[in-house]
């Protein structure tokens, strides 16, 4: 494995733009793309604009373009209305599913279980990923933006591994989900897993591959890492905790079927703070959308973005005495979609 790999934490900083900076470049993203119309003007909140700029650096040209592509994603395939009796056999495994409870620092916690899956269908699997990644936010509490992934890999071997999946897995993490990961935890990767990880990290951008951590049960730091992140009371025995229950089905299903209820009032048209000073923000036909193909816009302010404003996300696996901190920039702007 190698150092970057073995590594349980890291202690990455990047520095902040002042607010009114932040505030300017969200401005001129939503000056660029033009008029939105119900659930997609919903969408770009301002707290969804500045994950889209963080992940771009704060470059206002790459985030409108990034954002206009999500759009036209979110448009076409409806994340949002997909509904657990649609998934549900792709869930019955347990493969992947979101705990009843979020870690220390209020992200929601998806549990996935790479040698539990149960179907061949890229299609299928990537569609229930997207619907645990909208349940997720769903069930964030207020002003946090980011959730824990716990990569399970008891009972893993070759037979699970699939490059296409992955690949799909992070086209959409990354493209339509951007600055959603807080932590990826890899639980006892075999060592064969090594050679798959030098061939799927390509794909995966550096801040996502920094938020990505090997954790080994004989490792000492272990369970001082997984007490900084939970309640070890509430964790799986799985994952080094005291909780034996599990996995349940029966009991998961009524959970996202409840969750399910919660959808399209989530996503009702509502009038925000940040929302109440933009009047082009209305309902509208699709042909009044703006041009989501186009990727020619340009910022007026784009030469005056330099490699200061460049930097890794903090991701510190460690508490100071304000608390563990792994999403480096705590300027959450506007509601969170």
């Amino acid at each position: 494995m190698s150092a970057d790999a073995n590594k349980s934490t890291t202690n990455g900083y990047e520095k902040p733009l002042p607010s009114e900076e932040q505030q300017r470049k969200i401005n001129e993203v939503r000056r660029l793309l033009g008029l939105l119309s119900g659930r997609l003007s919903i969408y770009c909140s301002d707290a969804s604009i500045a994950r889209h700029l963080r992940a771009q650096n704060w470059n206002v040209k790459k985030a409108t373009k990034m954002l206009k592509v999500t759009l036209k994603w979110r448009a076409e395939y409806k994340p949002e209305e997909i509904r657990w009796d649609e998934i549900a056999n792709e869930a019955e495994t347990g493969k992947i599913y979101r705990l009843n409870y979020v870690d220390k620092y209020g992200r929601a916690v998806l549990v996935m279980r790479p040698s539990c899956q149960n179907t061949k269908s890229t299609k299928g699997q990537i569609r229930y990923l997207v619907y645990c990644m909208e349940n997720a936010i769903l069930n964030l509490p207020p002003h946090q933006e980011q959730m824990v992934w716990l990569i399970d890999f008891q009972g893993f071997n070759l037979s699970h591994i699939s490059v296409k999946v992955t690949r799909e897995t992070a086209h959409v993490l990354q493209d339509h989900y951007p600055e959603r990961l807080g932590l990826a935890i890899l639980y006892n990767p075999p060592k064969f897993f090594e050679p798959f990880w030098t061939v799927v990290k390509p794909f995966l951008e550096l801040k996502t591959q920094n938020k990505v951590k090997f954790v080994y049960s004989d490792d000492i730091n272990t369970r001082r890492i997984m007490e900084d992140l939970f309640d070890m009371d509430q964790l799986e025995s799985a994952f080094g905790g005291n909780d034996r229950v599990g996995f349940n089905i029966n009991k998961y299903a009524e959970r996202m079927r409840e969750d399910d209820k919660k959808m399209p009032s989530f996503w009702a048209m509502e009038t925000t703070p940040s929302e109440a000073s933009q009047p082009s923000l209305t309902m509208a036909t699709s042909s009044d959308s703006p041009n989501l193909n186009s990727d020619s816009d340009t910022s007026d302010h784009e030469k005056n973005d330099t490699s200061s404003q460049r930097g890794m996300e903090t991701e510190a696996v460690s508490s100071d005495e304000k608390g563990l901190t792994i999403d480096g920039s705590k300027n959450i702007v506007g509601e969170v979609h």
